[in-house]
Formats: structure tokens, sequence, C-alpha cells
């Protein structure tokens, strides 16, 4: 009996192994080919269907850790669908060989129906189709490794030296293939965004004005780095674009379609601007939102050379994993600095955040404005169209809500009795923040002491002095725009058009 289920449970990690070798070869040629890894075709379905309740989840208590997660549960799934499949090899092995067929196949017909940044059929196909052949070989060669002609000796049918020697063998091609994908460079890289080479802005930003940021130590920095800056997106694989081979395409209502290269779009005026980005997904007080000075050709601008129809009140924006947005039209030609960004924080903008060209919208959500990795550009209606996002739920039209957020002192946090310091944030994208008030416990409002306005599409920086007697206090702030529009105290969540209420945080005071 405990040769038998010492037999199986070498048979179940043959069966994972098997599954892991075509994983890791299908893994190194995604990353030759472009196209998408099995597991991710997999995964931006799954997000894809995922109800928005989930997504919600996800973004909120996940942020980016999500897509490593959803991958490992992905593996996890497969890892005990294979080691099942081992151990039925033993006795069957053409179950086995049927399963590790069938879950090639799923990953094959995902990997032609998902979201990537691959656009050739060829390049969309050939991860899967590797991955498919090399589970099945893999299968084929474990479980005919684990069940052997049955000699007098060996009742089980069990040849553990030829078994290890298989397994062995699949492993080390296994980890070779996925070390070579980890540390090998393959398509464009780091260095291909290095060599790009921005022009001078024609009309460049003025600088910060004196006063932007308060002296309050573990507020925001009023400009968000780079690696700091949040990031929300459905692709667990970020797109690696050559700009050499990248071109926009201007269609639809239009008395002209254009089509842009990257160079085209760098030959052109280029504005530098300070725009703060709020995420929709962003709770009351909530990190998904940050400040950054963004190089880039004006939307209005390209729009106006090809010439938009009459009747048209829509752009929807395509990223090149096929996501689509619908902006309203008058918030891209009515003076705003909207703009196709080449930039962010003085370097072309980073992978994570759509390189080499995104849309950068003032006063929108970015669910409705700050596409990524942009390839398309269709002048429309609404009523001719349904974006990804408002498929699933989400309102078609998003202006930013009045918002603020306590930094200084974090929730529960301790001080000592006395003069104490209260800071954070507020922003009001394109509308601008004119007053921030700080309550303590029931008492009145008080107001805050603001931060230079650097202009109206950024965040703005407040501070608040109050003395603090011992016990347990909760502070709550509120903002008001430069409209009179005072912050709603009414709480509200992110989905369908954006978060509302007001931030609090609670102290002890010893």
């Amino acid at each position: 009996m405990r040769n038998r289920w010492s037999h199986h449970a070498a048979a179940a990690a043959g069966g994972v192994i098997a599954a892991g070798v075509a994983l890791a070869i299908g893994y190194l040629v995604a990353a030759v080919t472009g196209g998408p890894w099995p597991v991710d075709a997999v995964g931006v379905q799954v997000i894809d269907w995922a109800p928005g309740p989930v997504k919600d989840f996800a973004v909120r208590e996940l942020g980016t850790a999500d897509r490593p997660l959803l991958r490992l549960g992905i593996c996890v799934v497969l890892a005990l669908v294979a080691a099942v499949a081992g151990v039925i090899g033993r006795r069957r092995q053409p179950v086995a060989v049927g399963i590790a067929f069938l879950l090639g196949l799923v990953g094959l017909v995902f990997a032609i129906f998902s979201r990537s940044a691959a656009t050739g059929v060829a390049e969309r196909l050939l991860p899967a189709a590797v991955t498919l052949v090399t589970a099945v070989v893999a299968m084929a060669l474990v479980t005919r490794s684990a069940r052997q002609p049955q000699p007098a000796e060996q009742p089980e049918g069990f040849d553990r030296r030829r078994f290890l020697l298989t397994v062995s063998a699949l492993a080390v091609v296994g980890a070779g293939a996925f070390a070579t994908t980890r540390v090998a460079s393959f398509g464009p890289g780091e260095a291909v965004r290095a060599k790009v080479r921005l022009p001078r802005p024609t009309d460049a930003a003025r600088p910060l004005p004196s006063g932007v940021q308060v002296d309050v130590p573990g507020v925001s920095r009023f400009v968000t780095p780079n690696p700091k800056f949040y990031r929300v997106d459905t692709l667990l694989e970020v797109p690696r674009i050559d700009p050499a081979d990248w071109e926009l395409r201007v269609h639809g209502m239009v008395g002209k379609e254009l089509r842009l290269s990257f160079a085209d779009l760098l030959d052109r005026r280029l504005i530098e601007r300070d725009i703060t980005l709020t995420c929709v997904s962003n709770e009351v007080g909530g990190p998904y939102v940050g400040n950054a000075r963004w190089i880039g050709v004006p939307i209005a601008d390209v729009l106006a050379e090809a010439g938009v129809r009459a009747g048209a009140d829509a752009v929807k924006s395509t990223s090149i994993d096929g996501l689509t947005i619908g902006t309203p039209l008058t918030a891209l030609t009515d003076g705003r600095d909207a703009i196709f960004a080449v930039a962010m924080n003085g370097e072309p903008l980073p992978f994570e955040h759509g390189f080499p060209v995104r849309m950068v919208v003032p006063g929108l959500y970015g669910y409705v404005s700050a596409t990524k990795w942009i390839v398309d550009v269709e002048v429309t209606r609404f009523q001719d169209f349904s974006a990804y996002w408002t498929d699933r739920g989400w309102a078609v039209e998003a202006p930013i809500k009045t918002a603020s957020r306590i930094d200084v002192p974090k929730g529960f946090a301790t001080i000592k009795a006395g003069p104490a310091v209260a800071a954070g944030v507020a922003w009001t994208q394109h509308r601008g923040i004119a007053k921030v008030e700080v309550q303590v416990d029931d008492g009145p409002w008080q107001p805050a002491v603001l931060a230079a306005e650097d202009t109206i599409d950024t965040w703005r920086q407040w501070r608040f002095q109050w003395t603090a007697v011992p016990g347990m206090h909760k502070l709550t702030v509120r903002a008001t725009d430069a409209d009179g529009n005072v912050q709603t105290a009414r709480s509200a969540p992110p989905r369908p058009n954006g978060s509302a209420g007001l931030h609090n945080t609670v102290v002890m005071v010893d």
C-alpha cells in the first residue's frame, strides 16, 4: 500500500513537471514573438469576465498585486489538474495525454480571443500552440516512464530510474527556458525607450510656484515620481512597443483620415503641463491619484487637422490590446490641455504608463480619458458604440469629483498632546481647489492653510494646526472647488462614476 501511494505521488509530481515545462517553453516563445503567454491569455479573459464587484475588490484590496496573484492562481489550478492527470496516466495513459491536450487547447482558444498587444495571427497563436504540443509530449513521456512493462519483482510496474531520468530532464529543460526568458532581453526594452530623444516643448510648463509642497513629513510629494505613480489596467503583461513600429490612426467622422508615426508626433507642437490623474476606482482617501509633468501633442490640434464633422460628440480610443475608451469630444476641444502624451516627469513614458504614447485629459477619470498604449482614435457618437468599461456598468461620462485626503496623521497613529498638525492633498481637476476645511470630532469646520496653487489641473496641498488633548479623536477633511461647490458628505462607492464622501482618520493622543 505504501509503495502504491508513493508511486501515485511520484506520478502526480511528474504531471506537474510536464505542465511546468510546457508553460516555461510557452513563456519563452511568447517573449520571443511578443505574443500572449497562455496563462496571461486566460488571465485577461478572467479579468474581462469577472463581475464588477470582484474587479472592484481586486483594485481596492490588492492593487497591482492582483496580477501576480491571478497568474499564481491559474498556475495552481493547472498544477492540480496536471497532478491528477499524472496519477491517471499510470493506468490510462491516453486519458492523461487527452487532459494535457484539452488544457493546451483552452490556452489556444483563449489566445485567439483574448486581448493582447500582439496583432499578427502567428504572434497570437504560436506561444499557445507550442505550449499545447509540449504539454502533450511531456505528459506522454512522464506517464510512459511511470508505467512500464511489469516484471515479477515490480508488481506496480514502476521503473524509478527511468522515471527520475525523464522528469529530471524535463525539469532541466523547463527551468532553462524559464531562466532564459527572465534573464535575456526579447523585444523592445529599456534600451529602445532610452534612445528616444524628446524635443524641447514649444510651450513649456512654468516652474513650480514656491510653496506648492507643505513642510510636513509624510505628505505626498507634489510631483509623484514615476515608480510611485499608481497603475490600474487590465493587462497581466505590460506591452513593449517599439516606437519605430507604432502608428496612430485618426478616422471616423472626420474630413481626412490621418496616420501618424511616433516621429510625426515629435515633429508637431509639443506642450508641457502639470496634470493630476485620478482613477475612478479610487475609494475616498485612496491612493489612486498622482501628479506628474507631461509633454505631449494637443489632441485638439490633431482633431482640427483631421476636420471633425458635424454631429460627432465622442472619441473612441483604442489601446494596442483592443481595450476601448469613450471620451466626450468637448473635453478634447474646449481649450483644456488634453494631450497625446509622450513624456512623463522629464523622460519618455515608462512602459507601465503607456509608452510610447498615451492620452492625458484633465478633469476626467482615467477610464474615460487616459488610454495607454493608444493606437487608434475614432471620432464618432456615443450612441454608435459602447466602450470597455461602460459595457461593465460604469457611467458613460465621468467628470472628476471634488475630493480630499488626510496624509498626516495616519489612521490610528499615536501623537503627543499639545500643538499638532494634520496635512494632506485635495483635488478637483480643471476647476481648482479654493478652500480646505478640517473638523475635529464633532466640532465646527475650521479652515486649513492651503499651499500655493500650481494650476487648476493639479492637486493642492494643505495643512491644519490644532491643539490635541488626550484621548481618541477623529479628524475629517473637506474641500471646496473654485466654483464654490463643497465636497459632499454623502458617501458613494466608486461604481458607477467615482466615489464620494469625506475622508477621516482616527488618532490617539497621549
